[in-house]
């Protein structure tokens, strides 16, 4: 996408509090839904992101997220400058930082387990929101077990209905809908403020030393929840898990819930992207199938 950097400058000064004066605009790597700029200006450097502009709704949810977990003060998010839509975008724009891949995990376990320590009375969201380029219900609701039941696995399933997911793995998790209730039997959970998208392409670190999220599909929910996207796909480490359980112990039970959670995101992935995904989804649920029996 080609970016008038006259037309984007603006617009920018109509949605921000402070004049930006743009000198040059760089496309970067790295965005796998969005495209992705450093924008270079008189006094400081931004990190855009644009998308089609139907998809301005998706932008406008990642700001209010990020305004969300930065309001609780307890691990670093970029600032929010702007967002808003052109006649052939739309655009969420963030401070820019220099960050680098790794750094003080312990730290990040400390950060993460204070901000699951912010809570609400309900679990859910004030509105929907998107998990990748997928819309994500976040109707409130006051049992955890039917919030994950209606508002994230029944959705994926519908999807994947749609999708033309296999039969069997269809039946499979609607048979799992039914039955998983049993894993909350010994086990209440608070709703904390969660990331919602917690995988190793959400969080890097500046100067070796603090943790930065970003990309946020946020709600609250069970802490747990995020834990277990952690391990989904790898990038975090024993630092971390024991820096987070000296500060928000985990459960026991965590050990076969954290399926039923992850199930969720791979078949968001199903949904997205296709292929193996529906092979991993069913080997999810028949082992949590295999648990709860």
């Amino acid at each position: 996408m080609t970016i008038d950097i006259q037309e984007l400058e603006e617009h920018l000064n109509k949605n921000s509090s402070s004049l930006i004066k743009i000198n040059n605009i760089e496309p970067l790597r790295g965005g796998d839904i969005c495209s992705v700029y450093k924008i270079m200006s008189q006094s400081q450097n931004y990190f855009l992101k644009t998308h089609q502009p139907s998809m301005y709704d998706m932008l406008r949810c990642e700001a209010t997220n990020l305004a969300a977990i930065a309001e609780t003060k307890t691990i670093r998010t970029p600032q929010l400058i702007a967002h808003g839509q052109t006649s052939t975008y739309c655009y969420l724009l963030l401070e820019y930082l220099d960050l680098i891949p790794s750094g003080s995990q312990k730290d990040f376990g400390i950060k993460l387990a204070r901000l699951h320590q912010h809570n609400a009375d309900y679990f859910g969201w004030m509105e929907n929101n998107w998990i990748g380029a997928t819309k994500q219900p976040n109707e409130k609701n006051k049992n955890w077990i039917s919030f994950w039941r209606d508002m994230r696995l029944g959705h994926q399933i519908k999807l994947a209905k749609s999708n033309h997911a296999p039969h069997r793995l269809i039946d499979n998790c609607e048979k799992l809908l039914g039955e998983f209730s049993p894993l909350f039997s010994d086990y209440i959970p608070k709703p904390s403020l969660l990331h919602g998208d917690l995988w190793s392409g959400n969080f890097a670190f500046i100067d070796n030393k603090i943790p930065v999220i970003y990309d946020p599909a946020s709600y609250f929910g069970d802490h747990e929840a995020d834990l277990a996207m952690t391990e989904l796909f790898g990038g975090f480490n024993s630092d971390f898990y024991s820096a987070y359980q000296a500060v928000f112990p985990i459960d026991a039970g965590y050990r076969i819930r954290k399926d039923l959670y992850n199930l969720y995101h791979i078949l968001n992935h199903f949904n997205l992207f296709g292929g193996g995904y529906a092979n991993q989804a069913g080997s999810i649920c028949a082992k949590v199938l295999s648990e709860i029996h």
